[in-house]
C-alpha cells in the first residue's frame, strides 16, 4: 500500500513539475533551467523533496525517482546521472557528474565539474565557462560523502569520503578516504559497514 502510495504521489509531482521542465527546455537550455534549478531547490520540506526528484526526472539525463534531493541542493548542469536510492542532503552543488545506486551525500557537498573549469590565458586572465574543460564525475555505487567535501575527480564503488574532504585525484574502490587533498587511509572489506 506504501509503495502504491508512493508511486501517485510521483505522477502528481510529475504533473507539478512539468510546466517548469518545459521553461527549462527538458534540461536543454542552460539559463532557464539554472534558474528552474534555484527555484526548487528552495520548495520546503517532503513537498519539495518530491517536487525537486519529479523536476529532475523531466530534465536530468538520466535520473530515478526512488532518490532524494534535499531543502537547498541544486543540480548546475543537465548532465547527471542519478542512480535508484541516492540520497543528497540539504545545500549541496553538483555539477556535471554520475551517482551511483543508493550512495549518500552529507550536507554542504560540492561535486566540481573537474579541476580544470576555468582557464588562464598567457596574460593571466582567467576564461570564462565557456573556455573551460568540464568532466563528469564518477561516484561509484554505496558511497558515503562526508558534510562539506568537495569533490574534483572520481570516486570508486563502495568508498567512504570524510567530511571535509577535498578529493583532486580519483579514490579507489572500497576504502576510506580523508584529507585535503583527500588520501585513502584504509581499505573496506566488501561487507564492511563503515
Amino acid at each position: 500500500m506504501k509503495k502504491i502510495a508512493k508511486n501517485c504521489l510521483h505522477v502528481v509531482f510529475l504533473a507539478l513539475a512539468l510546466p517548469l521542465a518545459a521553461i527549462a527546455g527538458f534540461g536543454r537550455f542552460p539559463p532557464t533551467f539554472s534558474l528552474a534549478a534555484h527555484a526548487c531547490a528552495l520548495v520546503p520540506g517532503v513537498v519539495g523533496d518530491y517536487f525537486r526528484i519529479a523536476f529532475y526526472k523531466l530534465t536530468l539525463k538520466q535520473c530515478s525517482l526512488y532518490s532524494r534531493v534535499s531543502f537547498g541542493s541544486f543540480f548546475a548542469h543537465p548532465n547527471v546521472v542519478l542512480g535508484q536510492g541516492v540520497y543528497i542532503g540539504s545545500y549541496c552543488i553538483l555539477g556535471r557528474c554520475s551517482i551511483g545506486e543508493r550512495t549518500q551525500i552529507a550536507s554542504q557537498v560540492q561535486i566540481l565539474s573537474g579541476r580544470r573549469q576555468h582557464r588562464r590565458e598567457g596574460s593571466g586572465q582567467i576564461g570564462g565557462a565557456s573556455e573551460a574543460d568540464f568532466e563528469v564525475i564518477e561516484i561509484g555505487a554505496d558511497c558515503w560523502i562526508g558534510a562539506s567535501s568537495i569533490i574534483m575527480a572520481s570516486v570508486g564503488f563502495g568508498t567512504t569520503i570524510g567530511a571535509g574532504a577535498v578529493v583532486v585525484r580519483p579514490i579507489a574502490s572500497q576504502v576510506v578516504a580523508v584529507g585535503n587533498p583527500a588520501r585513502a587511509i584504509k581499505e573496506l572489506c566488501p561487507d564492511s559497514r563503515e
